[in-house]
């Protein structure tokens, strides 16, 4: 297919190259290369001098092998002693041999190669002196490609011309290396003879030697991974570049002069192809709480007075419904959230008022005061005044028990101060339980709170009272 620079008719066919894509110094003439071309070396001697160099780098196949190797025909020389380049995996050497055949080469030299290795020429070539033999191994290396994992089998001698070959449309392109505990790893080399960039924690440092293997580089820049991490290969033109430094934009003023003299001490920064890209990923599980409203029910006391105000018997409590998502962060952006569990992790408390049903009857009379016995005008044959007789139960002067409970609560049969008193005559709990009375004071009637403070005052006198007795002249 003479003429097509379609890249990936190239990959498929990896036989069709051209000595300026195959390596050729810059300028050399366009031409396709036939290696099974029998005027490349023979007796004659010259033609051999028009054969191109083999170059460092084959072009790779996604999903099988390939080289490109640029040789000369396949002239059987039989048993005749000759030197070729054996090139293995990157590993040139040169040797002198009586083999026939590249098979014979490969089997004396102990070079062992599968299904999936690449051999230019074909094992069953003849081989004859001056002959460039290429082994390339083939490995089976993950990539993503526009954001899609899968595995490719690759000959590539290094990242750098894998990628060049599976981004020849343009694609995003990359190499995933496999992670084991704290190591990370590549079953292909990132560059076997120059500097790889390594882009992590937002900086961009330059390793010299790119085949050394990720877990030495990564030592090398003094870079750790976590458990999660991620670490891929792709070109460096295709990696977001750092932020720019205050010495790097004032680049964008030099001169015509200082552009020149920085060409000539160009860093191995300009010259890093590839970039080994560490991703920092945390996976955690945050929670969002959102309160949930309490009930507020009310229950019913029959043995509280319906015209009580209602009380409360439970304070209510908001509860807690709860939403637990795992979030995974690469870089600190997000990247994907998953529900975990969704629920009321504290229900709501019920707030619980009480409310009366009990009928007040109604208040009795007041008694009238009782009458008060008269001296005796009729005086004794000693001369005394007769002795006045004993108070009724609960007698005092007229209207007084009205301005005692006006003094002590108002006049409010009801009232509870929250002090441990309560009713008209601000009876405590115990003396209340003492004269006979039930319940609380306050949630008897006027009546019965009257007739129990005339029996206390009978029994005990005004004193249970005092600073309203006193207010009344009745200490």
């Amino acid at each position: 297919m003479p003429g097509n620079d379609d890249d990936w008719t190239r990959v498929k066919n990896p036989f069709h190259r051209t000595a300026h894509a195959a390596g050729a110094p810059e300028g050399a003439e366009t031409q396709n290369l036939d290696l099974t071309d029998p005027a490349a070396e023979g007796p004659a001697g010259p033609a051999a001098t028009t054969t191109a160099r083999r170059r460092r780098r084959w072009p790779l196949v996604a999903g099988s092998t390939a080289v490109v190797l640029l040789a000369t025909g396949a002239v059987a020389y039989g048993n005749a002693r000759k030197t070729v380049e054996l090139d293995v995996d990157g590993q040139i050497t040169t040797v002198t041999t009586f083999a026939g055949s590249v098979e014979g080469l490969l089997e004396e030299q102990g070079v062992a190669v599968g299904e999936r290795d690449q051999v230019v020429p074909d094992a069953d070539a003849a081989l004859r002196g001056g002959s460039d033999v290429v082994v390339r191994y083939g490995r089976e290396v993950p990539v993503q490609v526009d954001g899609s994992q899968t595995s490719v089998w690759l000959t590539a001698l290094d990242a750098e011309e894998a990628l060049d070959t599976l981004g020849s449309r343009g694609s995003d392109v990359r190499l995933v290396a496999s992670r084991s505990g704290e190591r990370a790893s590549l079953p292909i080399r990132l560059d076997v003879d120059g500097p790889v960039h390594v882009v992590a924690d937002g900086e961009t440092q330059v390793a010299p030697d790119g085949s050394v293997g990720i877990d030495a580089i990564l030592e090398q820049q003094g870079v750790e991974l976590g458990e999660l991490d991620r670490v891929h290969v792709a070109k460096s033109d295709a990696v977001a570049a750092a932020p720019a430094s205050a010495e790097t934009a004032g680049d964008e003023t030099a001169t015509a002069d200082e552009t020149a003299a920085g060409d000539e001490t160009a860093t191995a920064d300009d010259e890093a192809e590839v970039s080994l890209v560490v991703q920092r990923v945390k996976v955690e599980e945050v929670p969002t709480t959102e309160p949930v409203p309490f009930e507020t029910v009310t229950e019913e006391d029959p043995n509280r007075f319906e015209d009580l105000e209602q009380v409360v018997k439970q304070e209510g409590v908001e509860g807690v419904h709860t939403t637990v998502h795992r979030v995974t962060t690469v870089d600190g952006v997000e990247e994907s959230r998953e529900l975990v569990s969704d629920g009321v992790t504290t229900p709501p408390v019920s707030k619980i008022l009480v409310q009366g049903t009990k009928e007040r009857p109604e208040p009795e009379p007041e008694p009238e005061p009782a009458a008060q016995p008269r001296a005796s005008s009729s005086g004794s044959s000693s001369g005394s005044s007769a002795a006045p007789a004993p108070a009724d139960l609960g007698s005092a002067p007229p209207g007084v028990w009205a301005q005692l409970a006006q003094c002590e609560s108002g006049g409010n049969p009801a009232t509870n101060t929250g002090n441990g008193y309560y009713g008209l005559y601000q009876f405590s709990l115990p003396t209340w339980q003492a004269m006979g009375g039930s319940g609380l004071p306050s949630e008897a009637s006027a009546a019965e709170q009257t007739q129990r403070a005339q029996a206390l005052q009978a029994q005990s006198g005004w004193g249970q009272w005092p600073a309203c007795a006193r207010k009344l002249g009745l200490l």
